[in-house]
């Protein structure tokens, strides 16, 4: 019954955003202090893109590396990356200087734990004690994540990674590592990164680690997986190792750290192509299979049953233990958004077989800019779709703790750092984020993807999205702050927040000609 008058919400909640107005925040001056005073604002990255010393002090690969070195044509990788490895203490100064109150970045477990389970690597846990503790003495709150898309490469080697259960016994322990080593002053802890796209990426549609699909369905000609069943047995195994994890820290470590623990997932919002029954439906189901996928075994103890029925015996079945173990596993989500996301039905899809997970969704997504080349890329700035997914959470879900672990804005790698179109994307999503917070959704607090300019998962060094430009041509790699630094920086201390703001010339001149890295 519960489930049955869930979709009704969804559907409702659906309907209602087609007739609302648009209009929010976009334009208004506000500040800081008209959120919550408890309010955290801080800025995101991920230990493969940033940290680079790939290779050093006994870190072994992980999937990232493997697909980050697949290329035959394109050499880049980040091996090196931002080198935040040697210049965390010069970050940190970076993050002081932006007014951050917090730290969004993710433990690499092969630099920890290089082997994947056993001993742990001295030189590994010494960093990120170094790294928790510089953030803590400058006053900046460390908020970690565990795997951010970055599984060792032995563990995949060995017995598939995610598709094989052994890979709860392993990330448990791995966890645990972390809890103790570093749960006395990390307090906000995140065990999956955008769990729903690492499954579909990383085993349908092969874009992504650990890049196994099938044919006719990848988007790449991998040479090994299959389409049509692997997202959803990787999916299951990531929810029982996270209900699993939260599980152990309600046991051994929550009574005396008195942390939290969550799980992160890419929320679009799904908007219809046209206002009929047909592509209505067509969003329901999209989220259903987007974020329901991960949420209703979350709430509810079990997936949605639109995906029980088109996916039928493809998807895992829950125990009843496993249920109850999954229910309430969370004390928070983390949600990253950057666009809406429009759809089409496509129904006649569930007539065909084999099917993969967008035909199971019986939706085709119309995705923005899909003529543009990576360099020419940037997000359309359409803030009302971040309000619309945060009260789709707040009505299907009960209106869980939220975190907004990423949002951000796309540019070409080698644009002035007079990023104005990205002042303006930040200032209408911040916008919009205080009318929904005023509207009673339980967010509370904004990262902003990303500190630095890094190595991009889809668009590696062609486009990035940070605050700060890393001269990936200078040895140094020097670190220089653009716009949208300035305009984030004054408002986290306290001006009033308008698209109205310039850099001086001193400023925009500091990195001159710029070629191709």
């Amino acid at each position: 019954m519960a489930m049955r008058v869930t979709a009704g919400l969804c559907l409702l909640h659906l309907c209602l955003a087609l007739l609302r107005g648009v209009a929010g925040s976009e334009g208004k001056e506000y500040n800081r202090y008209d959120f919550p005073k408890d309010f955290i604002f801080g800025a995101s990255t991920s230990a493969y893109q940033v940290e680079g010393a790939a290779l050093h002090d006994g870190r072994k690969p992980s999937i990232y590396d493997t697909f980050a070195h697949r290329s035959k044509y394109d050499t880049r990788n980040p091996d090196v990356a931002c080198d935040q490895y040697h210049k965390y203490k010069e970050d940190v100064q970076l993050m002081v200087e932006t007014g951050l109150d917090a730290y969004r970045f993710s433990i690499s477990w092969s630099r920890l734990i290089p082997d994947g389970r056993g001993a742990v690597n001295f030189k590994g846990l010494r960093y990120y004690n170094n790294l928790i503790n510089e953030l803590i003495s400058h006053g900046i709150e460390p908020h970690v994540t565990l795997v951010h898309t970055d599984l060792p490469q032995v563990l995949e080697n060995e017995y598939g990674g995610f598709l094989n259960v052994r890979i709860i016994e392993d990330f448990t322990s791995y966890v645990d590592v972390c809890f103790r080593e570093f749960g006395d002053r990390v307090r906000h802890w995140t065990t999956f990164n955008e769990a729903n796209i690492f499954v579909f990426g990383g085993y349908d549609a092969g874009n992504t680690p650990p890049s196994r699909c099938s044919s006719p369905f990848g988007f790449i000609n991998c040479t090994k997986g299959n389409s049509t069943t692997e997202p959803y047995i990787a999916a299951h195994h990531i929810l029982l190792a996270h209900a699993y994890a939260v599980k152990l820290y309600k046991e051994n470590y929550k009574a005396k750290q008195r942390g939290l623990v969550g799980i992160n997932l890419l929320s679009y919002h799904f908007a219809p192509l046209t206002d009929t029954r047909e592509d209505i439906l067509a969003c329901q189901r999209a989220y259903d299979f987007l974020i329901g996928w991960f949420m209703h075994p979350l709430t509810y103890g079990d997936y949605p049953e639109i995906m029980k029925k088109n996916v039928g015996n493809r998807i895992p079945v829950f125990t009843k233990k496993e249920s109850k173990l999954l229910k309430g596993s969370f004390d928070f989500i983390g949600v990253n958004y950057y666009y809406i996301q429009k759809v089409k039905d496509n129904s006649m899809s569930l007539t065909k077989t084999p099917r993969d997970l967008f035909a199971d969704m019986a939706v085709k997504w119309i995705f923005p800019n899909s003529s543009a080349s990576p360099k020419e890329f940037t997000f359309p700035n359409e803030p009302w779709g971040f309000e619309r997914v945060l009260e789709y959470y707040k009505d299907v879900y009960a209106n869980p703790l939220i975190f907004i672990h990423e949002n951000g804005q796309a540019e070409s790698y080698n644009t002035a750092i007079q990023d104005q179109f990205r002042v303006e994307y930040l200032h209408d999503h911040i916008g919009r984020l205080l009318d929904v917070v005023r509207n009673g959704s339980n967010t509370q607090g904004y990262f902003v993807w990303s500190l630095l300019d890094v190595y991009e998962l889809l668009f590696s060094f062609d486009a990035t999205f940070g605050l700060y430009y890393v001269d990936y041509n200078d040895p140094n790699l020097t670190r220089h702050p653009k716009l949208s630094q300035r305009w984030y920086s004054q408002f986290l201390k306290g001006k009033n927040a308008t698209t109205n703001i310039q850099m001086n010339q001193a400023e925009d001149t500091t990195i001159g000609a710029r070629s191709s890295i």
